[in-house]
């Protein structure tokens, strides 16, 4: 069983509850637009795909982009604080985390927007005081989860090989993706179950 020095987190639905629906009602109430609408214009198409890996490239470009689809002007702060009302921090999870902190070095890696990246202070200020500069968002690395691409990127960024890696996340194909780059998997289903993985391998 090889050494794992680094291991990569997703944030939603493994830090963070993360309801979607929230979101779609706060931007309702905003907009006047039907959820349902909101819904197909932002997230039916491609667009949002497109920014997980790097399209458009800054927070600027996201935000225009995204204020387009959305059909109404919105600025940085108020995405922000949509994006905070509608994740909660899973405080078991995040504390098992930073006691892993003590004994490996640690990365977060969500498919995301460069917008999120900017936003990650207002909505996700746990996630910074555990991972400082080594939160990232997808677009950074000009490639989205599942395609190995994005892990092998994360891992040369920091010197690590990818069999001295192991990633967690949520969703199955993600973990497909960094298992066929060479990272050990696991895919999150409760604090127990994390627990014991990274015990298994002698991380915590």
């Amino acid at each position: 069983m090889p050494q794992i020095r680094f291991v990569i987190f997703d944030m939603d639905e493994v830090l963070y509850d993360y309801d979607h629906q929230i979101r779609l009602g706060l931007l309702e109430k905003l907009t006047g637009r039907s959820a349902h609408e909101i819904d197909a214009a932002v997230w039916g198409g491609p667009h949002e795909s497109r920014a997980e890996a790097g399209s458009p490239a800054t927070p600027e470009g996201y935000l225009a982009q995204y204020a387009q689809l959305l059909g109404y002007p919105i600025d940085f702060d108020t995405w922000a604080d949509i994006r905070r009302q509608m994740m909660r921090p899973r405080r078991d999870v995040l504390g098992l985390v930073r006691r892993l902190a003590k004994n490996v070095d640690l990365a977060l890696l969500t498919n995301n927007g460069m917008l999120l990246k900017s936003a990650l202070p207002v909505c996700a200020p746990e996630v910074i005081g555990i991972f400082g500069e080594k939160a990232h968002v997808s677009a950074e690395f000009k490639a989205r989860k599942p395609d190995p691409l994005v892990f092998r990127r994360i891992c040369a960024a920091y010197g690590y090989a990818p069999g001295e890696c192991a990633f967690v996340d949520d969703r199955e194909d993600n973990v497909e993706g960094a298992e066929q780059a060479g990272l050990t998997g696991h895919v999150f289903t409760s604090h127990d179950r994390l627990y014991s993985f990274l015990n298994e391998h002698k991380l915590i």
